[in-house]
């Protein structure tokens, strides 16, 4: 977190167009951009709790879109934007953010002017004590209006607390929560929700996102009932399945 001063599912969800009002401002021509390859220059995270929940929700997604190469998610990376930037060594670096429509390939950061002046489409940031006033002010109008970022959420990994705003006409308004309690994002076709005190993708239908390790097991224990199902019903057929020729 950076302080500023102070069972896998059938199929998965296309993302929707985006609105020309959530687009980034073009970069100017006359910008002189600083070297490329630049790393990230984020600090250490503050807990336990906010490197688990930052490492559950990159991996998640990744399994869940692991056919698709046409997006980008990372967290506690830095994410280059401007020149004066640099020079002031004032960077915002998204706990998680979620970039469409970009290639999908490990990087050192995320400079704007290398993608094509992509800004993220989603930024989720992991509240704590001693970040959650910037979170909730600096941070929210800088990604509402320099980076315009179509949506941004936050969660507390500690108290639960957790919101989402959505872009409309430039300004954010709250993202109001479905009968279940989550959080829809249109940008990703998903929604965002809280699953045993952990923030976790859904799908659009209310699925829960699962990992690859909690897929297997799925896959395993549907065998299992499959195979249960299959010598019940041949006990009452008057055949014993432990009988069967291999």
């Amino acid at each position: 977190m950076v302080q500023l001063d102070a069972t896998p599912a059938q199929s998965r969800q296309e993302t929707p167009p985006l609105v020309d009002e959530t687009q980034a401002p073009d970069l100017p021509e006359d910008i002189t951009f600083p070297p490329t390859n630049l790393y990230s220059d984020e600090p250490p995270l503050e807990t336990d709790f906010h490197r688990r929940q930052i490492d559950l929700l990159i991996r998640l997604l990744e399994f869940w879109w692991r056919d698709r190469s046409d997006f980008y998610i990372s967290g506690n990376l830095t994410v280059y934007y401007n020149e004066q930037q640099l020079k002031k060594r004032d960077f915002r670096g998204p706990d998680v953010f979620v970039v469409l429509g970009a290639e999908k390939r490990d990087r050192r950061s995320w400079a704007i002017w290398e993608e094509g002046g992509k800004y993220p489409n989603v930024v989720i940031e992991l509240l704590s004590s001693a970040t959650a006033t910037v979170d909730r002010g600096k941070k929210k109008d800088l990604y509402q209006d320099v980076w315009r970022v179509p949506e941004y959420y936050w969660f507390h990994p500690e108290t639960m607390e957790f919101a989402g705003f959505r872009l409309i006409g430039g300004t954010y308004g709250a993202i109001a929560p479905n009968e279940s309690g989550r959080l829809p994002s249109e940008q990703l076709g998903l929604e965002l929700g809280i699953h045993d005190h952990q923030l976790r993708w859904f799908t659009a239908e209310g699925e829960l996102i699962p990992l690859p390790e909690e897929a297997e097991r799925q896959r395993a224990e549907q065998e299992r009932q499959a195979r249960e199902r299959l010598e019940n019903y041949l006990r009452t057929q008057g055949i014993d399945p432990n009988q069967l020729p291999e």
